[in-house]
């Protein structure tokens, strides 16, 4: 199989467990586009902006594909969404999602897990406080973008964009970067003791 890849560079988790090909990343640039629509749906609905899975994802997805991968994941699940595809939050699409309040957030996403992907090709990921910081770094990013196009979307003043669009999703969000970190970490802790194993038996 060819060892043509869109993650040259250092290894991520998803790397530990497929093998290197332009056609095992299209699968997860996929899945991970496919994942974040899944969690899109896992929705609370607020205005102007749901509480959804899809943080979680994001950072999940960037963090196990890396940068490129991370990014090219993002870019599919928001162009899917454009042409028509149910994926964002209950169920809705179109450009009209996108150029609409809550537009900025997906952009975000593509951003964040670029950031997340960056730094788990940088090991951050592999120790729990990495992984919390990379994590957390990540939803920054996203609200980032997602708060100035708020606030520009709808005429927003910097409390109301504040109220809206930050406030209720700050304990949702630290909660989302913990299980995330968690997750990866124990999937890291996984691989560890598998190749400590594989070392035994070949000793």
């Amino acid at each position: 199989m060819s060892n043509l890849t869109l993650a040259p560079g250092r290894p991520t988790l998803a790397d530990r467990l497929f093998s290197h090909s332009i056609a095992t990343d299209a699968v997860l640039v996929v899945a991970g586009a496919a994942l974040t629509a899944i969690a899109a749906q896992l929705a609370v609905p607020l205005w102007p902006v749901p509480v959804t899975g899809q943080t979680l994802a994001v950072l999940v997805v960037g963090s196990t594909l890396g940068a490129v991968r991370g990014s090219l994941s993002m870019l599919l699940y928001a162009v899917l969404g454009i042409v028509g595809l149910p994926v964002f939050s209950d169920g809705s699409h179109g450009l009209g999602v996108v150029a609409g309040p809550t537009g900025g957030y997906i952009i975000g996403f593509i951003f964040a897990a670029a950031l997340t992907g960056w730094l788990a090709q940088r090991s951050w990921d592999h120790k729990i406080f990495g992984a919390i910081a990379a994590f957390a770094a990540g939803t920054l990013v996203t609200f980032a973008i997602g708060l100035p196009w708020l606030a520009f979307t709808l005429g927003l003043n910097l409390e109301q964009t504040l109220e809206g669009g930050l406030y209720p999703f700050i304990i949702g969000g630290a909660v989302k970067a913990l299980l995330a970190a968690g997750f990866i970490r124990l999937a890291w802790f996984g691989i560890t003791r598998a190749d400590r194993r594989n070392r035994d038996l070949e000793a």
